[in-house]
């Protein structure tokens, strides 16, 4: 680990280090499992058309914005800058929060569906929920971290 990460350094990491300091390094486990929460809810069936649309609405707006917050961070733009610890703390949390309301939406939709769906259908959202509780269990402990990081600057 990075000498900032061990030693609860509050400086955000820019370039390569983004990739071997924690809880930086979770971006990269929010980007691919946001990403594969994102195909599976788009391809499973899911009877209440307004959870699909919040879980879609959570899922691609975490991907979208993990994103931009991983180039940003890659291309050096915070610059030090204490903002961008507070904004980093911020969208953790938000991130947090949404992913645990629709990963809840998703597992109550999934329970109901067990009956007059096929087994595909309802295997595929079992693992959409899965995914989707693991997912949130990675911002959780970005926020948590982001938010010592946050109290230490």
């Amino acid at each position: 680990m990075a000498p900032s990460a061990v030693s609860g350094g509050s400086s955000l990491p820019s370039g390569f280090a983004v990739f071997i300091t924690f809880p930086d390094l979770l971006f990269i486990f929010e980007f691919i499992f946001g990403g594969l929460v994102w195909i599976l809810v788009a391809s499973s069936h899911v009877p209440i058309p307004l959870v699909q649309g919040w879980v879609m609405f959570v899922s691609v707006f975490c991907f979208i914005a993990t994103t931009a917050l991983l180039f940003l961070y890659v291309i050096g733009a915070h610059g030090s800058r204490t903002f961008w610890i507070n904004l980093d703390a911020a969208y953790h949390c938000i991130a947090s929060l949404f992913y645990f309301g629709a990963s809840v939406l998703e597992a109550l939709v999934t329970i109901r569906m067990q009956d007059g769906y096929t087994y595909k259908q309802y295997h595929e959202n079992i693992s959409a929920v899965v995914f989707s509780y693991v997912v949130t269990l990675l911002y959780v402990i970005h926020a948590v971290f982001s938010l010592i990081r946050w109290k230490s600057s």
